[in-house]
């Protein structure tokens, strides 16, 4: 097997400049905040839950229905998680419509835009959700439903944005290694939630919801002001026309069909001839892509199983074996790290085979094995620090491989060369596909709440009809 030629002396490095490096580091970090305050609400679920139910302020089991029903929702602890996991089914659902309208605004419009306006509108509606809401003492479910739908819908505009971004940025050649590495900025993004949440969440929820979201706002002022959505804004020459010049990067890793036409290499999007030419695709070719909707179903599948973790993962180890929540948030950083390095490694593995779909299925053959072996895990941290991180390579590796370079490679194939903008709407096909899989996920997570919750209702209802019986 011949070493890629784009590996060898550098390369690889040297074909970036300094502004490949910044659009790098503000698309990372962006939807680094993004997903920041995504976990947010993952990582302080026991303390809403608690705050939800009269158990906060009083520890009496018979509180009067009066005392505390005009400021709390849930008279019990179960019913305010039940509720918690309708709120992330309503956020995945909404998220996921958002994705396939982004992807088609982004393709229409500036990305800088779409993307600045998406965290900043994000981030205040976060504020009021987790922040204001607890300043005011105001606890309303529907509210609290509205405020979810419209976070999910603004959040969606995120991961289309980034991946159009930097897929006008880097070419095919070494495009598995760059967007392996790159794509660690959701799990960079769950980390920074974790540690900002845990930090403070010592003085209340709401502190953790006002953190993140104050650093995702000014977040959305810097990429405002200061990212570059593609190389012809400063004049230099797109991608496309520099892969034009090196057939060794020429194949693409996602076959594609023949590209008959030629494309100018000295394209600029300031000459106004030239933007006449470039037109988006519409939503129904981008879904007759070669591969997108085959990706979109596996991906689908897969986020369920990842976005699982991603809600609950604090929750379970707070609950199943009794540990704090604060420390419950910093162990479930593991998972994130394990995503980290298998999103890179396999994406390097990916580069060098010159071939994505072997390495993703061996990962996700090996996934089925880890989430065994950690549903076992036992009452131990080390333990299960390990066996976390291992799952989240086999299962967030992959993940982050088809949202990300896969994505990238479908909105870039030979067929559609020319059409620079089909990338967005192809990566907000996939992960809103993924999306409508994760919140299947989450519906099902909420029916095992539920159901305990129910047979105990039950039995409730009849040793009081019974009781009452008696007494008759």
């Amino acid at each position: 097997m011949a070493w890629p030629n784009v590996f060898q002396r550098g390369s690889l490095l040297s074909r970036f400049s300094h502004h490949h490096v910044v659009v790098f580091l503000l698309t990372f970090f962006s939807y680094s905040l993004l997903h920041a305050s995504r976990k947010t609400f993952s990582n302080v679920k026991v303390s809403i839950s608690e705050q939800w139910t009269p158990s906060a302020f009083n520890t009496s089991v018979e509180l009067p229905v009066e005392i505390w029903s005009s400021n709390h929702l849930f008279p019990s602890a179960e019913k305010a998680t039940l509720f918690l996991g309708t709120l992330d089914t309503i956020f995945l659902f909404s998220y996921a419509v958002g994705l396939f309208i982004s992807g088609i605004v982004g393709d229409r419009l500036n990305l800088r835009w779409v993307l600045s306006f998406g965290m900043c509108s994000s981030a205040f509606v976060v504020f009021v959700f987790g922040t204001l809401t607890e300043w005011l003492r105001f606890y309303n479910k529907w509210l609290y439903c509205c405020l979810w739908i419209v976070n999910g819908l603004l959040q969606s505009t995120g991961w289309p944005c980034v991946v159009a971004i930097m897929g006008n940025w880097f070419g095919k050649a070494g495009r598995g290694v760059v967007f392996g590495l790159w794509s660690a900025c959701a799990s960079v993004g769950n980390i920074l939630g974790a540690c900002l949440a845990s930090s403070v969440l010592q003085y209340g929820y709401e502190y953790a919801f006002l953190v993140t979201a104050s650093v995702q706002f000014a977040g959305g002022i810097v990429i405002f002001f200061g990212l570059l959505v593609s190389p012809e804004e400063i004049g230099l020459s797109g991608i496309e026309a520099e892969e034009n010049f090196e057939e060794d990067s020429h194949r693409p890793l996602i076959n594609g069909g023949e590209n008959e036409e030629e494309y100018e290499p000295n394209y600029s999007i300031q000459d106004d001839s030239s933007v006449a030419q470039v037109k988006a695709i519409s939503f129904y070719q981008a879904c007759c892509l070669p591969g997108v909707i085959p990706y979109s179903l596996a991906y689908s599948c897969l986020k369920l199983v990842n976005y699982s973790f991603f809600f609950w993962l604090p929750f379970y180890l707070s609950n199943n074996f009794g540990w704090k929540e604060a420390e419950a948030d910093k162990l479930s950083i593991w998972y994130d790290v394990g995503g980290i390095v298998g999103g890179t490694l396999q994406g390097f593995i990916s580069d060098v085979l010159q071939k994505r779909a072997p390495v993703l299925a061996l990962s996700l053959l090996l996934a089925v094995g880890s989430l065994v072996g950690y549903s076992r895990s036992p009452n131990d941290k080390a333990i299960n620090a390990l066996l976390m991180t291992v799952t989240g390579f086999f299962i967030g590796g992959p993940s982050n491989m088809i949202s990300s370079a896969i994505s990238a490679d479908l909105g870039r194939q030979e067929l559609i060369q020319g059409s620079s903008e089909a990338l967005a709407t192809v990566t907000g096909i996939v992960d809103g596909s993924g999306s409508i899989g994760a919140a299947v996920g989450q519906t099902s997570c909420t029916i095992v709440f539920i159901s305990p919750l129910i047979v105990r209702e039950i039995f409730s209802l009849v040793r009081r009809r019974r009781a009452h019986i008696l007494r008759e």
